[in-house]
């Protein structure tokens, strides 16, 4: 059983967020699924980044860590898209963190990372917020300083993939992530 910390995208808390946190504890894992806007959940993409620039990045970021602070230092730090870059970021103060788990975008630099440290990205192919080039680098980063990272790409569905909530929904990619992601977290 794992602890896991699951963080937004730029929409906010949405049903898909919550229903994954449920698909998780279904497995056996503890989840805790923060607020980090406040708010109710944007409609669309560009009204979530408007959101986001209004409660700015680092009012997010402090309340993900005030979420964190109430969980074990062993705890997965997850998250969706924008809450993958706030996962990677809490990566640099909780440095036992048992293992980040990115959906639909990057996260934590390599300054923050030990080394071991298991690290899955679950990407779609292509993803217009995550370029090839940009991945393959954050992954030569993160090996370089000998964190475990295992990328998962999805050929053909949009960004945010797993959420039945978006244009960009595959049900069969979403599917294989969401096993994809189970096995990892029953490993640890």
């Amino acid at each position: 059983m794992a602890e896991v910390l699951l963080l937004h995208s730029v929409f906010g808390l949405r049903p898909a967020v919550l229903a994954a946190a449920d698909r998780l504890r279904a497995a056996g894992h503890r989840v805790t699924t923060p607020d980090l806007y406040g708010v109710p959940a944007a409609e669309t993409v560009e009204a979530g980044f408007a959101l986001f620039g209004e409660i700015g990045h680092e009012a997010v970021l402090d309340r993900a860590r005030a979420a964190a602070a109430a969980l074990p230092d062993e705890t997965v730090l997850a998250g969706f898209s924008m809450g993958a870059g706030i996962a990677g970021a809490l990566l640099a103060e909780r440095p036992r963190s048992a293992a980040l788990l990115l959906m639909h975008g990057t996260g934590g630099a390599p300054e923050s990372v030990r080394p071991g440290l298991p690290v899955r990205l679950h990407l779609a192919d292509p993803d217009e917020y995550e370029t090839t080039t940009e991945v393959d680098e954050w992954r030569a980063a993160m090996t370089g300083v000998h964190a475990e990272v295992v990328v998962h790409r999805y050929p053909g569905p949009g960004h945010l993939f797993t959420d039945p909530d978006t244009p960009d929904f595959d049900a069969f990619a979403a599917a294989l992530a969401w096993d994809r992601v189970l096995a990892f977290l029953a490993d640890l």
